[in-house]
């Protein structure tokens, strides 16, 4: 059975609310981080290369790093949750296996259980240099679904 996360982007809805909730987050724009893929269950978020993002041997820093994981897992739970719900990280751990270089990283968060409360996901993160790419951290991550605050 082919992995339906690979094939198809998520509805326009999903990406309209996903989108709008990441340009929300300080953080990632003041790393420079974009979403470059949003589908059901998955999201890739892409982070360039430069000086700020950087630790003092030139790698991309692993706070970078794991805040791009992090939040790759979140919005691809996120894609799975009812429309008046939000995204919560519970805890995630993630390995770094090897200096993250290139001239950007991308971080994938990939879905392997959702529940009806918690939902676990799969962190990677790649670091991209002339078309090649190499895993540079993995993890897991748990996520909590929260109701939307009324407003």
């Amino acid at each position: 059975m082919e992995d339906r996360t690979q094939q198809e982007e998520a509805g326009p809805e999903v990406r309209k609310r996903v989108r709008a909730s990441f340009d929300r987050q300080g953080l990632m724009s003041h790393l420079g981080a974009r979403i470059s893929r949003i589908a059901p269950g998955r999201v890739h978020i892409v982070l360039p290369s430069r000086p700020e993002v950087t630790q003092q041997h030139g790698y991309f820093h692993a706070g970078a790093t794991s805040a791009i994981a992090d939040s790759a897992g979140g919005y691809a739970a996120y894609t799975l949750f009812p429309e008046d719900s939000e995204v919560l990280t519970v805890e995630y751990k993630i390995n770094l296996l090897a200096p993250a270089i290139g001239d950007h990283i991308e971080a994938v968060g990939t879905v392997l259980k959702s529940g009806r409360t918690l939902t676990v996901c799969q962190l990677e993160v790649h670091g991209v240099q002339d078309g090649r790419r190499k895993l540079v951290a993995n993890g897991q991550q748990t996520l909590i679904r929260v109701n939307r605050p009324e407003q």
